[in-house]
């Protein structure tokens, strides 16, 4: 996809300031252009016209105001990402940018009145760069019944893709997270959300977990065979903690594959209802003396925080997306990191910061005194035999770098 390709839409309610916007993106090359007033004539040229790309919004309008929009599009699957385009207050502006990813909408960014040509060229380009650098898109399937998803386990079509997290320093590679996918293979890649709920009514959430921990072992030893020391992080449902086996079963997987503890680090996600019971503490304690470590996954985007950093021996913080996604134009997301900064290093656990996809973020995350992170800045999920040669290549353009090879490099690289 080009500009030329793109097709955008302009909805403004003030004549000069929409004219302006139109005769800019024009300018940046795109040629199918509609323009609207308010929210209802703006449904009306989409059911005229199909669907658009990107849609540069307003949001207080005479007639159908941007908020209106943005739902009535999404529910006609008519609207695929936005730039929020308004003066109202950030804080105001940034839970617009959530409501709308809760439709749905892929959020490019906000932008102020008047809008600049630079501003409006870095979110087309946004747009523009996110699908031809996946090669493996991800889809989220209509309808799964239960025997589907229970044959795709049985069958192995149920794999593990792995996203590096990284030194945001060095950009040097530091561990890899384990994601669950679907194989499908008529669909495609599909999203845990098409598979998980299964799993979990059925009781096998636990199965999935092992079949994962096999897998990066087994990827390990294949690392270690070319002389790189991978660690990887596992994605847990808090309820899997209640497990009387757990702890158990993933220490007779590590013996199998005569790996240490330190290997592994289990996430857990913070929408998940945690069982306060004796036997979840147990486990994590289990784990935590084999090893592992236990991270707290999208923190501050669950609930109760706070309470379990104090009762549970978690020893990283992995710190949500969303707050990055506004970093450069909104204070209180880069005022919410600090906060975990600073409580993190009272508590002495780590940090790990998600979503980084540009330079500018990396940046700022710095002068925050951010050290690890992941996102697409570095690269997005890949499955197993792209990672090991991905890797195998960063290692050796590290060495040949003279810059990068006077930090130090041990003979085994541990990743």
């Amino acid at each position: 996809m080009s500009m030329s390709t793109l097709r955008v839409l302009v909805l403004e309610d003030q004549p000069v300031q929409r004219r302006y916007a139109v005769a800019l993106l024009a300018h940046l090359g795109c040629t199918r252009i509609l323009e609207a007033s308010d929210g209802c004539e703006a449904l009306q040229l989409l059911e005229g016209h199909g669907p658009v790309d990107i849609a540069f919004c307003d949001i207080c309008m005479t007639g159908m105001d941007g908020m209106t929009f943005m739902r009535r599009a999404s529910q006609r699957h008519a609207l695929k990402s936005v730039v929020i385009t308004s003066s109202i207050a950030p804080d105001l502006r940034q839970a617009i940018s959530g409501m709308a990813t809760l439709l749905g909408l892929r959020v490019l960014g906000q932008l102020c009145k008047p809008l600049y040509e630079h501003d409006v060229k870095r979110l087309v380009s946004k747009y523009l760069d996110h699908d031809p650098r996946n090669p493996y898109p991800l889809h989220v399937a209509d309808e799964n019944n239960e025997h589907q998803v229970l044959r795709a386990l049985e069958n192995g079509e149920l794999e593990v893709f792995y996203q590096p997290k990284f030194d945001i320093r060095t950009l040097q590679v530091t561990s890899v997270e384990a994601l669950a996918r679907w194989n499908h293979p008529e669909r495609g890649i599909l999203t845990p959300a098409s598979f998980i709920p299964v799993l979990e009514q059925h009781g096998l959430l636990d199965s999935l977990l092992y079949r994962q921990v096999d897998q990066c072992l087994t990827l390990r030893k294949a690392a270690l065979a070319n002389r790189l020391s991978l660690t990887f992080a596992v994605n847990v449902n808090a309820s899997q903690f209640a497990n009387p086996q757990m702890s158990t079963h993933i220490a007779l997987l590590l013996k199998r594959f005569d790996a240490p503890g330190a290997c592994l680090s289990f996430e857990m996600t913070e929408t998940g209802t945690l069982d306060p019971g004796s036997l979840s503490l147990e486990n994590m304690v289990r784990l935590r003396m084999m090893g592992c470590g236990l991270s707290i996954d999208d923190f501050g985007g669950g609930y109760s925080s706070l309470q379990r950093l104090c009762r549970l021996p978690f020893n990283e913080i992995k710190i949500d997306a969303e707050f990055v996604r506004d970093l450069s134009s909104e204070p209180r997301s880069r005022a919410a990191i600090s906060s975990v900064l600073s409580l993190a290093r009272e508590l002495n656990i780590g940090v790990v910061i998600e979503g980084i996809e540009t330079p500018e973020q990396r940046d700022i995350l710095l002068h925050l005194g951010c050290e690890t992170g992941q996102g697409y800045l570095l690269a997005r999920p890949m499955p197993a035999h792209n990672l090991l040669p991905w890797l195998i290549d960063r290692n050796a353009a590290t060495q040949r770098s003279p810059v990068m090879h006077g930090m130090g490099h041990s003979p085994l690289p541990h990743l």
